[in-house]
């Protein structure tokens, strides 16, 4: 359900850019943050770096479209996106909170958030998520000056950086459990 939160604002942009404006699919995606945001707290949880920045994101690119240029071509609204999700991952590490650490500690108990290696962890898993937006942002930067290259070109890339993301963030901490071991105590009671 998590990823499900995490990701809807972009499916629905993605899925709105073929079928509406790009001022209407950024400002919707921006409202579907700011729900996720809303549902967080409704549910006790704390304001997420993702959610908040990226509301912000699109709203500032809808801006940018209503008001200075609504003449922007789909590919630099999409390269505005990837580059705004970009400085965000890169900042919640730079600013040593990777953003994925909010998500990890409402989600495992408090003696695996104490363990060894759990931030290193989240760091790890914030970085693969920054470079997939590279990936993207770069595959929308040289279709935006290379075009002459198929479209699909920058699905495909945009396609396998998201889903090895999303498969790497299921799979590290399957593989550090298994690696490093999982001490008693942080296992659930078998009653």
């Amino acid at each position: 359900m998590t990823i499900f939160l995490i990701l809807a604002p972009y499916g629905a942009y993605s899925l709105l850019m073929l079928v509406t404006s790009a001022t209407m699919s950024v400002f919707a995606a921006s409202a579907i943050c700011l729900m996720t945001v809303a549902i967080d707290l409704a549910y006790g949880r704390s304001v997420k770096i993702l959610a908040a920045g990226s509301a912000v994101v699109f709203a500032a690119i809808g801006l940018y479209l209503a008001l200075l240029d609504p003449q922007l071509g789909t590919l630099g609204v999409k390269l505005s996106v990837d580059i705004g999700v970009f400085v965000l991952s890169l900042g919640s590490i730079l600013l040593r909170r990777p953003f994925t650490l909010q998500y990890a500690l409402e989600s495992v108990p408090a003696e695996t958030a104490a363990m060894p290696g759990f931030l290193t962890a989240n760091y790890v898993i914030t970085g693969a998520w920054t470079v997939a937006a590279l990936l993207m942002a770069a595959a929308n930067l040289v279709l935006l000056y290379v075009p002459g290259l198929p479209l699909w070109s920058s699905l495909a890339v945009a396609f396998a950086a998201r889903n090895s993301a999303i498969y790497f963030t299921k799979w590290y901490p399957e593989y550090r459990q298994i690696k490093y071991g999982t001490p008693a105590r942080a296992l659930p009671d078998a009653r």
